[in-house]
């Protein structure tokens, strides 16, 4: 089939599953046993994704297991400084003597206890990369790590010549459960990529389906891009991924997977695909009082381009109770977490330099159908912690005993980033300058200054008239909307004014034309704007929510 989101009916094959140890000398022997089964050389030609499928429809087959995290005491006990102080043996780099364009090394297992195997593809066969104590330095720490056995490895990063021909960067990196990011040339760490989404909402709590193992295949002299092959468990699914990282200007990851559905009691609520996660601690659109910095945040917007031809730009805020929205659609032509300010001053922040962090923009592979992207938002105390989610959740779910085929690129951008074709939003701005109204009435309106720019608004001609297309949800009430060109940057700005229908008295809202409605309070307001000229539609739809 051409299409890249595929649900196939096919039986698994039921095979058995050794039952895991309580202690960490029996979950090392149960590693042991599983590296047996999987890790085993066999011809590196005969090693595909379809090899990696075949582990996870198996896996899928048996009940789910949940991992061992047991570690030493050694290792239980270090506090956040001591394990920071286990760091990777340089001299161990894997391909560093051969002088590829790709690099590798690992992280330890932390005290956590999550761990991965990691496998190697060669030209000669495919085989384990077994723990080494020598393969780390352990600092300052007490530690007889040679007692530890195969504890496995804590996650996975690749280097490649990103910036320099003669120094190589951190490409990419997989650590914690399904998690993985990468960056572009100049660019530096910000959101974060996940395998798979599972119950993000709708449930009762969400689940994390982590890799168990990756297989890194080894690249020839003068490659282009990175191949890593995972494999993920879960309660609900067992899945197997083929990565293609090509580095450059924006850093293309390549995602192929196959996902099979478990048989469960309890059916899966949402399944987010080519899921992203980010952090929006305060912006232009949310300033915070008594912090020099203008905005912080690793993404500003979610931007979504859907199969009819729309784009629609969604301002990321930091909300005082979680927010769940969603955008429905018969297709989908893309959809990112972006970081549209790109100028130093925009942040003010020397150590952080958000200005630097990626835009990750996703492009279904074939015909994803019917769905809607979902936006997660909750609220952060401050920047060290992610607050935003988006994913795509498939109209059709696949039932238990299902496959599902899904491939996907995400395109890891910095200042040249993907945009809509005609006009988009540069800046969302929330309050109100001097107004006569009195402090009651300005409480029960919000105002937005709106700034758009783009190829379809600079071929104007002076005398233009551009008009500003907005609608508001049935609890507001749209009082103003003017779009004018700014005489100081020469962009076109658009001033929306709101009031909330549930703070105007029955007697008001009769006088004005409007039904007189009784609306919860709690209830959030959605408003959708874009620039218009004769009919033609000049720049993607702003849409935001105002909440109470």
């Amino acid at each position: 089939m051409s299409a890249f989101l595929r649900v196939s009916a096919a039986p698994f094959d039921p095979v058995s599953k050794p039952a895991l140890g309580r202690t960490w000398r029996a979950r090392l022997a149960a590693l042991a046993c599983l590296s047996l089964l999987t890790l085993a050389a066999v011809p590196a030609h005969a090693w595909s994704l379809d090899d990696v499928a075949a582990l996870a429809r198996k896996n899928a087959a048996a009940p789910f297991k949940p991992a061992s995290h047991v570690v030493p005491d050694e290792l239980a006990k270090l506090d956040y400084d001591g394990y920071r102080d286990i760091r990777f043996n340089k001299d161990r780099t894997v391909w560093r003597a051969d002088k590829l364009p790709y690099e590798a090394n690992f992280f330890h297992v932390g005290p956590n206890g999550d761990s991965v195997r990691i496998h190697e593809i060669t030209p000669k066969d495919v085989k384990p990369v077994p723990y080494a104590p020598g393969n780390f330095t352990f600092g300052k720490n007490k530690v007889s790590p040679k007692d530890w056995g195969d504890l496995g490895y804590g996650g996975v990063r690749a280097f490649s010549n990103l910036n320099s021909p003669t120094y190589k960067d951190e490409l990419i990196v997989f650590s914690g459960a399904s998690y993985f990011r990468a960056l572009g040339a100049g660019q530096r760490y910000g959101l974060s990529a996940r395998g798979l989404a599972v119950d993000t909402v709708g449930a009762a709590k969400e689940e994390f389906p982590r890799f168990t193992d990756f297989w890194l295949e080894k690249p020839a002299p003068g490659a282009t891009q990175l191949v890593i092959y995972a494999l993920m468990d879960s309660e609900h699914m067992t899945a197997a991924y083929r990565f293609d990282v090509k580095p450059g200007e924006q850093t293309l990851t390549q995602v192929s997977a196959r996902i099979f559905m478990r048989a469960s009691k309890t059916p899966v609520a949402t399944l987010g695909l080519a899921p992203l996660t980010s952090m929006f601690f305060f912006g232009e659109n949310q300033p915070r009082p008594g912090d020099f910095r203008p905005e912080v945040h690793d993404s500003d917007g979610l931007m979504v381009a859907t199969g009819d031809g729309e784009w629609l730009w969604r301002p990321l805020q930091n909300p005082a109770s979680p927010l769940v929205t969603s955008f429905g659609m018969k297709s989908l032509k893309g959809f990112g977490l972006m970081q549209r300010d790109r100028s130093f001053n925009n942040y003010e922040d020397t150590e952080a330099r958000y200005e630097l962090r990626p835009s990750a923009w996703i492009t279904p592979v074939g015909d994803w159908g019917a769905g809607r992207v979902e936006l997660l938002q909750f609220t952060t105390p401050d920047e060290t912690h992610d607050n935003v989610a988006a994913y795509w959740v498939p109209a059709k779910m696949p039932a238990p005993g299902e496959s599902l085929d899904i491939a996907y690129q995400i395109a890891w951008q910095g200042k040249n980033q993907q945009l809509p074709p005609n006009g988009w939003v540069t800046q969302s701005r929330r309050g109100t300058g001097y107004s006569r109204a009195d402090a009651k009435t300005q409480s029960q309106q919000t105002q937005f200054v709106i700034d758009f720019a783009g190829p379809a608004l600079d071929a104007l001609p002076e005398d233009a008239k551009v008009e500003a297309k907005v609608t508001a949800s049935a609890n507001a009430r749209v009082l103003e909307s003017l779009a004018y060109k700014n005489p100081a940057t020469g962009a076109w700005r658009l001033t929306l004014r709101v009031e909330r229908l549930s703070a105007v008295p029955a007697a008001a809202a009769t006088a004005s034309g409007s039904a007189a409605i009784s609306i919860p309070p709690a209830q959030p307001i959605e408003l959708r704007a874009f620039l218009q000229h004769n009919s033609n539609t000049l720049t993607e739809t702003w849409t935001n929510l105002i909440t109470p």
